[in-house]
């Protein structure tokens, strides 16, 4: 196993659901992932949806050191330098690119390419990642897919992403190949405009005492 899979590996195994979050500010960046630690949860995506993305995750990397905070959505290799400039720990792209793994192997931050389809997954184990973004997960095939992807390719580890909710996420959980989800359900728009972060620390300390079986 690579390097970058082995620490990939430590991050995303440290709590079975990772928040993927879009934020408006810095500052209310730094309030949601206070809020989110405060509920047992310790590594966040920021999603480079909104133009405030790279300045909050400078603030959480500098203001909030419990926090693991990734960036999310990275398309181009000038995001994906954006990002690394800005702090991010791991980074994390909803495909995979030429390009887009061209600059992952130039630098220390760690890679998580998303994949959606068997040859996808192929091409990536051939570059040497063993650990990979299942992207959108509900929308091709969900939790079945992926337990029929577990004995062709046993190398592979997966956080599938997209659908993921409350409803579904024990059925990703409980495979051998799951090592956590993504779910964007953790940071509901409406609790963040209003500033609900209590709201959103009782929904962490929900998702963090799930179990994963990987």
């Amino acid at each position: 196993m690579s390097q970058d899979s082995k620490r990939l590996l430590q991050i995303l195994t440290a709590q079975p659901v990772v928040p993927v979050v879009a934020v408006e500010s810095a500052g209310e960046g730094v309030s949601l992932a206070r809020a989110l630690v405060a509920g047992g949860i310790r590594c966040i995506e920021v999603t480079l949806r909104t133009p405030a993305a790279i300045e909050a995750i400078r603030a959480i990397v500098g203001e909030v050191p419990d926090m693991v905070c990734g960036a999310g959505t990275i398309l181009t290799p000038k995001q994906f330098t954006e990002a690394e400039k800005a702090g991010s720990k791991f980074i994390v792209s909803p495909g995979a690119t030429v390009e887009v793994l061209d600059a992952a192997r130039g630098s220390d931050v760690p890679l998580l390419p998303g994949s959606a389809t068997p040859s996808e997954m192929m091409a990536m184990l051939q570059e040497g990642y063993e650990v990979l973004k299942f992207f959108p997960a509900e929308q091709i095939g969900g939790a079945a897919l992926l337990k029929s992807i577990a004995p062709v390719m046993p190398a592979l580890k997966f956080c599938p992403t997209g659908g993921v909710s409350m409803k579904n996420v024990k059925d990703y959980l409980s495979l051998l190949n799951v090592l956590c989800v993504g779910g964007s359900w953790l940071a509901p728009k409406d609790k963040v405009a209003a500033g609900d972060w209590a709201g959103i620390t009782e929904l962490a300390r929900e998702a963090a005492g799930l179990k994963a079986a990987a």
